[in-house]
């Protein structure tokens, strides 16, 4: 294993990361991720500023077909709205894994969805409201420090304190992990946990860098600051506009005018309104799922028997049809970028009066009204004609409660991690260029050093390849596991792999550890040998050394078994063996057979039989006639071998007697004489006798059978 590990890394080694949308912007955001060929696709949002087909990650870009899993980190729409067209309308034929509270609140939010894009406008809609059912049917759900495993991807869902049921992801696959936050947030705050540290370092961390550079002030001075805007406001006949999505931020929201209300009776008087077509299924999600919020929200529903989101002060709006619109009220309303539905309708109907206040309490995306609308222009175009300005006179302030790490948050948590590599999604180009060269220039003192952390900030479509080779370690289970072996001890087993783990199993475990079913393949072959029992397990004993006789010595059937693996039965002039098939004992199959077939032109049987210490049982003087016949032809076969041999050295410096028994070499005034049934040379130059001596033996080992006599 050391000297794999030394190796440098393969194509099958290379990590790679692709955002389809998120990469360098935020909205739309999906990322791939891919190693040792599994693929795993993080989130499938939609882009607020766009419509259509034009607001879809870039899906062409990317053969779905080959992802295995996605992993949804939460219900907002710019991460999960376009779950439905992936698996509806797209070749992805993967698996779909999502928390319980992010799959409850997406059928509803995500219908909601259907309904505004088609309900008019240049767009069609991406997907119907059938599309979404058939799609929901087959999202499966995740619980909290839960690791799932599919087709050798293992993933671990950790709370992210961005909205309820955020979550991070460790996903591993072949040893190598990956962390991914999604958005998240390391502030506690009125209900939700904080983004917790994976108990495990990961080799990549995928991190969000909404903020940038950017720090957050503390969150009693906003909450501060928004109560005296909003208490102000009040004071002087206006109304307060907080557009927001219709979950998330917005019920952290809820709390805090619940909790200001409630202290203040002069405001009980004035009404505050959650506006949305959803107010009421959502806000039903969010009183069930109380167990899954932080310990405050659990320690007042356990002690009072009431719950946190069962509002006194707040009314629930599905929509301005019944909203009577008369004195100051504050206005919670979605979406929160202002593109349309009650947020962007109230906006227009109060801009033009100076006593009103819009305050952004999220972030704003690039291109959409939230974003335009705190460069303070005087007019604004209306929602239903473009063409058609409003003037703008009411104020507008920035108060942000968007759940996303500002610098100090982002960096400290990149610390704790640990990774080596660090990619930066979920961040407008600008911004996170920033963050980028501040963590460079923070981890500048770690660059050339095995602790040196390398900070990427890929465009969308732009592919980035990280080398990773991660050791492989085999598990010894089964009877081979019963006794541990001594250091050195050589372990034989079979190697078996499935889904990057790998196993060392006895054949016989295979069954029971790895549900792999075993076949035997007995094998066997008959061939003549014209020799006696007795001539017969001589020459496996030469060749194999000790043999088990199976069968009694005298009787007229030879049965041994040769290296506990090849049976052998011999009888009058067959040999027959048997033997289970695999790698070891064919080898040793072919061996015996190689013996067999040697064993009647074999020199050592012609001496056996000359000495009648060989044949069968009857026939004994015929037989010891036949094979003393026989020595002689071998011996005259291998003299003529050898003789052929001498010949094509040596040429026609080379001449055999008119016996054959002995032969000359001469070359100039020397000559040389071989006795071939002494395997001698007599010659009186001492390099030529060395020369045809060489040649000679030479020549004797290749005519020589595999016994060596």
């Amino acid at each position: 294993m050391s000297k794999r590990e030394n190796e440098s890394p393969g194509p099958e080694d290379q990590f790679s990361f692709v955002a389809l949308g998120g990469g360098s912007e935020v909205g739309r955001s999906c990322h791939i991720i891919s190693y040792k060929g599994k693929t795993v696709m993080l989130d499938a949002g939609v882009h607020p500023a766009h419509s259509g087909m034009a607001s879809l990650p870039f899906y062409d870009e990317y053969d779905l077909s080959t992802v295995d899993v996605l992993l949804i980190s939460h219900f907002h729409l710019d991460h999960a709205a376009s779950l439905p067209y992936v698996m509806q309308h797209t070749n992805f034929r993967g698996r779909v894994f999502m928390t319980h509270p992010t799959k409850a609140i997406y059928r509803w939010l995500l219908g909601d969805f259907v309904k505004v894009s088609g309900g008019g406008g240049d767009s069609a809609p991406l997907y119907t409201d059938e599309d979404l059912f058939d799609s929901f049917e087959r999202i499966e759900t995740v619980d909290y420090h839960a690791t799932m495993e599919v087709s050798g991807i293992r993933f671990t869902a950790y709370h992210a304190g961005h909205v309820l049921g955020a979550a991070m992801y460790m996903v591993e696959i072949a040893g190598l992990k990956v962390f991914f936050t999604g958005d998240y947030s390391r502030e506690a705050d009125r209900h939700l946990n904080s983004a917790e540290i994976p108990p495990i370092r990961p080799d990549i961390l995928i991190s969000e860098s909404t903020y940038g550079t950017g720090v957050h002030e503390p969150r009693t001075e906003r909450e501060t600051r928004l109560t005296k805007l909003i208490h102000s406001t009040i004071e002087k006949g206006g109304r307060c506009l907080l557009p927001v999505f219709a979950l998330g931020r917005a019920q952290e929201l809820l709390l805090i005018l619940e909790e200001y209300w409630a202290t203040h009776p002069e405001l009980q008087t004035v009404k505050v309104y959650y506006a949305s077509a959803l107010a009421r299924k959502c806000m039903a999600v969010f009183r069930t799922y109380v167990n899954m919020m932080n310990d405050d929200i659990r320690r007042r529903f356990r002690d009072s028997s009431t719950n946190p989101f069962e509002f006194r002060y707040i009314r629930q709006l599905r929509s301005l049809d019944k909203f009577d619109d008369l004195g100051p009220c504050v206005m919670v309303a979605a979406p929160g970028m202002l593109q349309n539905g009650v947020s962007r309708e109230l906006l227009e109907r109060w801009a033009p009066d100076s006593r009103n206040a819009l305050i952004i309490t999220g972030y704003s995306v690039e291109g959409t009204m939230a974003k335009k609308i705190l460069t303070q222009p005087t007019e604004i175009p209306s929602m239903t004609n473009p063409d058609t300005t409003i003037p703008r006179r009411l104020s507008i302030a920035e108060i942000s409660f968007a759940a996303h790490v500002d610098f100090n948050e982002n960096s400290a948590f990149i610390d704790a991690v640990g990774a080596r590599h660090v990619i930066l999604v979920h961040g407008e180009a600008t911004t996170m260029g920033r963050l980028k060269s501040a963590l460079l220039s923070k981890y500048t003192s770690r660059k050339g050093t095995d602790q040196e952390v390398k900070i990427y900030n890929p465009k969308n479509c732009v592919e980035v390849e990280l080398p990773f080779k991660t050791a492989k370690v085999a598990r010894v289970t089964g009877v081979l596991a019963d006794k541990p072996p001594n250091e050195g001890q050589l372990v034989t087993g079979v190697l078996v792999e499935k889904d990057f783990h790998l196993s060392l199993l006895h054949v016989n475990d295979l069954r029971e550890y790895s549900g792999i079913t075993t076949s035997v393949v007995t094998e066997k072959q008959t061939v003549t040998v014209d020799a006696g029992p007795d001539l017969v397990r001589y020459h496996l004993e030469q060749m194999f050394g000790e043999v088990e006789v199976l069968s009694d010595e005298t009787d007229e059937i030879l049965v041994i078994m040769i290296m506990n693996a090849v049976r052998l039965e011999h009888s009058g002039n067959k040999s027959t063996i048997e033997w289970i098939g695999n790698v070891m004992t064919d080898a040793i199959a072919d061996s015996v057979l190689a013996v067999l077939l040697s064993v009647d032109s074999s020199p050592a049987s012609v001496k056996m039989s000359s000495k009648g210490t060989c044949g069968c049982h009857s026939h004994e003087h015929d037989e010891g006639l036949n094979g003393e016949a026989n020595g002689h032809a071998k011996e005259r076969s291998r003299i003529d071998e050898i003789s052929a041999l001498l010949k094509a050295q040596f040429g026609d410096c080379y001449n055999l007697d008119a016996e054959g028994q002995t032969a000359t070499i001469k070359i100039e005034n020397m000559e040389a004489k071989v006795n071939f049934s002494e395997l001698t040379v007599e010659c009186p130059s001492a390099a030529l006798k060395k020369r045809v001596e060489a040649v000679l033996d030479r020549s004797a080992s290749i005519v020589a059978p595999l016994t060596g006599h």
